[in-house]
This record gives structure tokens, C-alpha cells and sequence, in this order.
């Protein structure tokens, strides 16, 4: 099921995003922020909610053992794609085992 959903946000996320290169351009989307004060808080905001996912990313690629590069330089160049490739690639791991305290 939340793959279903990672996919159907992807396609969402890729026919608005398409349809705003279409009529503005690349550049034209970020030109647009920077018109008024509400314009670079949401550019700001974005920058510092992606960062935090990096963040996660970096640490998640580690823990299991992926290699990052490619999501992240995504995730520079395409924002969302970038985390939404990368869950969407992921495999499910299972937790550690817990671990138990040696009886004295």
C-alpha cells in the first residue's frame, strides 16, 4: 500500500511538475520565488524540509548499506524526486533483534 502511494505521488508530483516546465521553464520556476516574501519563505522552507531529508537519506544509505550519490544529487537538481526514488527503491529490512541483558 505505501508504494502504491509512493508511485501515485511520483506521477502527481511529475504531471504538475511537467506541466509548470512546459509553460515557465526551469528557470522560470525559481524566478517566481523570489517576487515576494512569501515566495523565498516557501523556497526557504522547501530547502530546509529537503535538507532534513537528506539527512535521513545519508543515514539510512549507511545503515543499509546503499550507495546515496545518485539520490542525492537528484534530490539537488529535482528536489522531491530525489526521496521519492529513493523510497521507492528501497528495500524493506527488518529490525535488529532486540538485544537482552546477560543474566548475573
Amino acid at each position: 500500500m505505501q508504494r502504491i502511494l509512493l508511485v501515485l505521488t511520483a506521477i502527481l508530483l511529475g504531471a504538475i511538475t511537467a506541466a509548470a516546465l512546459w509553460q515557465h521553464g526551469y528557470w522560470g520556476l525559481l524566478a517566481g520565488q523570489f517576487e515576494t516574501w512569501g515566495g523565498v519563505q516557501v523556497l526557504v522552507d522547501l530547502a530546509i524540509a529537503l535538507t532534513l531529508v537528506l539527512v535521513w537519506m545519508w543515514r539510512d544509505a549507511q545503515a543499509t548499506g546503499r550507495n546515496v550519490w545518485p539520490w542525492v544529487v537528484l534530490t539537488l537538481v529535482a528536489g522531491s524526486f530525489g526521496p521519492l526514488g529513493y523510497l521507492l527503491t528501497r528495500q524493506a529490512h527488518s529490525p535488529p533483534p532486540p538485544t537482552t541483558m546477560p543474566s548475573d
